[in-house]
Parts: structure tokens; sequence; C-alpha cells
């Protein structure tokens, strides 16, 4: 029989890794239909934005929306940290702002959005993921200067 190691943090695993690289991606690659692959069924989003639906189809949705709205819009990963099941990820959402968004008038100027989000993985798969976008930025790279 195995000693169990008490106390001793695992590391994120590569199928871990990749699968986070892989929903990033799915952004570049205007494929949100990638979700289904590497998110449980019952994946959570949290928080949800008004009206989403509570499993992958709702972020689905968002990327579409997002695309016609962003065409450019990618996410580009700074650092990916954690252990095992748990991992944490500084990003920033990139794209030219040519479309009102929020209510804020388009500037035709590349921004970038603050972006970090907490995964939990289960058998190299998404179940939960907390996220924040720091969409004041937007604001305030709209302003004239």
């Amino acid at each position: 029989m195995e000693k169990e190691d008490k106390g001793v943090v695992k590391a994120l695993s590569k199928q871990e890794i990749d699968t986070i690289e892989r929903f990033y991606a799915a952004w570049k690659l205007k494929k949100p239909e990638v979700l289904d692959e590497i998110c449980m069924p019952d994946w959570k989003d949290i928080p949800l934005a008004p009206h989403q639906e509570d499993n992958p189809k709702g972020l689905q949705a968002i990327m579409k929306f997002l695309f016609e709205l962003c065409p450019d819009i990618e996410i580009v990963i700074h650092e990916i940290f954690g252990s095992h099941e748990r991992a944490a990820v500084r990003a920033s959402l990139q794209f030219t702002h040519i479309k009102e968004i929020m209510g804020i008038p388009p500037t035709n100027k590349k921004v970038t959005i603050a972006l970090h989000e907490f995964h939990y993985l289960k058998n190299g798969k998404l179940t939960h993921t907390w996220h924040l976008e720091d969409w004041f930025g937007l604001l305030m790279q709209s302003k004239q200067e």
C-alpha cells in the first residue's frame, strides 16, 4: 500500500494547464464550441452576466456576441499559477474599440482590459470559474486626450 503524502501540494498537471490554455485559445480562434470539450456540462461561470445561461452554453453565447462587437478580441495570458485542480490566471482582454460597449462610444483605439480568473478543475476539465474583468479600465481608456 502506498503511503499518503499529507500536506504535500501537487502541481498543476500538464493536462490541467492545457485545458486552461485551450479555454483562452477559444477566444483567439473564435471557437466557443471548444468549451464543450474542456468544461463539465454543469460548469459554473461566476458571476453570471444578466440573462446568462448557467453552463458552458451561456458563455458561448456571450463569446459569439463579443466576437461580433469586437472582431479582433483575444485574451492574452500573462501567467498561470496554482496547484492540482486549482489555477489562477492573470490575463488581459484586448480588442479594438470599434462599436459602443456598455454605453461607451467607440474610440477606434486598441484597448486592454485586465482579467483575473480562478479555475477549479476535476479530471482535466473545468468545473467552476470565478472571474473579474476591469471594465472601468475601458471607460478610462476611452477618455479623449
